[in-house]
């Protein structure tokens, strides 16, 4: 990502924003209900390694001097699904952008959960977001 990173700085013009907006390096928390009434399940054991580097290769470009970190702030996004078919599509769509296994118990937990109550599913987990200014390959 460093690389990226540095090819960014060279095409973007001086004094310009980069806007760095993806998932914050905790797992998701999987849960019943909404708003108020939610209620955990379960927390996912997704690997965060690759979320850990991307977060150490803006601190960096920052200490090297390309970019300043001039705004920053997390969101808590919500997928909502409506029943298990829901779920294990939206497992699947998350396993192709990270590689996790082993959420058997937390399918197994969930399916129990909704054995008791007809709620929706609902997945948490924050988004971050910084605000990056391009400074001169001086760090000026």
């Amino acid at each position: 990502m460093v690389h990226a990173l540095r090819e960014t700085h060279r095409v973007l013009r001086p004094g310009g924003i980069l806007i760095d907006l993806r998932p914050a390096a905790k797992h998701r928390r999987v849960g019943l209900g909404e708003g108020r009434a939610w209620r955990l399940v379960g927390e996912m054991r997704e690997p965060l390694k690759e979320d850990r580097q991307a977060d150490r290769a803006v601190a960096q470009v920052a200490r090297r001097g390309l970019f300043r970190v001039v705004g920053r702030g997390a969101v808590l996004l919500e997928r909502v699904m409506d029943d298990m078919n829901d779920f294990h599509a939206w497992l699947n769509e998350f396993n192709q952008r990270r590689v996790v296994s082993g959420h058997t118990w937390l399918i197994r937990r969930l399916e129990r959960a909704l054995e008791k109550r007809r709620v929706r599913i609902v997945s948490r987990g924050p988004l971050e977001v910084r605000v990056l200014k391009k400074l001169s390959s001086a760090g000026r």
